[in-house]
């Protein structure tokens, strides 16, 4: 799988470098690009490679100008400094992002994304205005989240106020946990569904198989290999949920937003 990046900080695109090397043989780097200028001259002179990996600002410019301009159909991951809040609008347009800090877990999560897009054969079809407009109205206008989850409870539908859920699972199927420890199937496909509906200040993406809310949480354990073990408050104490040593410094940040 052939993939480029487009940075125009050279410490960040070394460490975005060493990390996919880290974690994912297959992927063959074809080029650093610094800049829009660059990046347009590259993909006139190449064919479209199977990867992206993009900044969203650069030097001189924004990346989008350079998709826009040659309608790439392959996915792109896009890694940024912009909050949650402004780029929740990416995932539900079929491509990803990764926050600035990169974490391996993160970055794994977004590469799985894009091969199974490749391995499907299906086109990215990027719509830039939407993306546009949630960057530059995410700090003037309030995003909602979803109130409600519908749960199934012994075949029957119940309605959940997104409040009272402890954490949402991921095993053989997706559930989420009221806080009274009522557990209910979620009929929704993946944990990247529900994330991007919840408020970020309140839920967590611990791992790939739970997301957590903050006022479910007991207590926090550091460990010696620098992990963190997470328990959940009573009746849900049996939970324990681990936070790898990469995520660990931003989970702790957002404690203590």
């Amino acid at each position: 799988m052939n993939a480029i990046i487009i940075e125009d900080e050279k410490l960040v695109a070394r460490e975005l470098v060493a990390s996919i090397e880290e974690i994912e043989a297959g992927i063959n780097l074809l080029e650093i690009l610094g800049s829009v200028k660059t990046a347009m001259r590259w993909f006139a002179e190449n064919p479209e490679p199977d990867l992206v990996f993009a900044d969203i600002q650069l030097s001189d410019g924004v990346s989008f100008d350079i998709f826009e301009k040659f309608k790439l159909t392959c996915p792109i991951i896009f890694t940024t400094a912009y909050n949650e809040y402004a780029i929740r609008a990416f995932k539900v347009n079929g491509i990803d992002y990764l926050l600035k800090p990169v974490e391996l877990d993160e970055l794994q999560r977004a590469i799985d994304k894009a091969k199974s897009i490749i391995k499907s054969k299906s086109k990215v079809a990027l719509d830039f205005t939407k993306l546009v407009e949630a960057l530059s109205s995410s700090n003037s206008s309030r995003i909602t989240y979803k109130e409600h989850f519908l749960g199934n409870l012994r075949n029957s539908l119940v309605p959940v106020r997104t409040q009272e859920i402890a954490c949402f699972n991921r095993e053989t199927i997706n559930f989420f946990v009221t806080k009274t420890g009522e557990k209910y199937i979620l009929e929704m496909d993946t944990l990247d569904e529900v994330e991007v509906l919840l408020d970020p200040d309140i839920f967590y993406r611990a791992n790939r198989q739970m997301i957590i809310n903050i006022d479910a949480i007991q207590s926090v354990k550091s460990m010696t290999n620098g992990k963190l073990i997470l328990k959940l408050k009573s009746p849900n104490h049996s939970f324990e949920i681990d936070i790898s040593r990469d995520k660990a410094p931003v989970f702790r940040r957002w404690l203590e937003k």
